[in-house]
């Protein structure tokens, strides 16, 4: 099977370079229903792909729902746990079940906190909508350009 770039190339061949005239009609057909068949099955390869993207997609979802179900039911169980035994440990043949302390902060009131304490995230990010409003209204932007692109669309 040939690739696009080589059933051009054929084309190509197929028609003189100084007059223009086509030298075999018959291949030159074959070699355009080639293209065609060619470029349908791609189309068709995107198509598969777009929709195999598209069902990952709601999978990832669906998995990541059912894992935030899973913690929180764990958490859950822990907590029940914790309640039942009351901090001692329950040792058996399959599990063992033990505690340990530990400190943790807890914010009650974040507005009160002093300065010092608080640390202060920023982001930098160019902000492309903006940039481009600015060149297309005849503005230089610094290090920015529009670029013409080609978007291919198959449904």
């Amino acid at each position: 099977m040939s690739s696009l770039y080589q059933i051009d190339a054929a084309i190509l061949d197929c028609v003189d370079e100084e007059t223009g005239e086509i030298i075999d009609e018959e291949a030159l057909d074959a070699l355009m229903m080639e293209r065609e068949k060619k470029i349908n099955n791609v189309a068709w390869w995107i198509v598969n792909l777009d929709a195999e993207i598209e069902a990952y997609v709601k999978r990832k979802k669906y998995f990541a729902e059912r894992e935030a179900n899973a913690k929180k039911r764990s958490e859950s169980l822990k907590g029940y746990l914790l309640r039942a035994l009351n901090g001692e440990k329950y040792i058996t043949s399959d599990y063992k079940i033990t505690f340990s302390r530990s400190k943790s902060v807890e914010i009650y009131e974040e507005s009160t906190i002093p300065d010092e304490y608080i640390n202060e995230v920023l982001t930098r990010k160019p902000n492309k909508t903006a940039i481009k409003a600015a060149i297309k209204a005849g503005h230089e932007v610094s290090g920015c350009r529009l670029v013409e692109n080609k978007n291919i669309s198959v449904k």
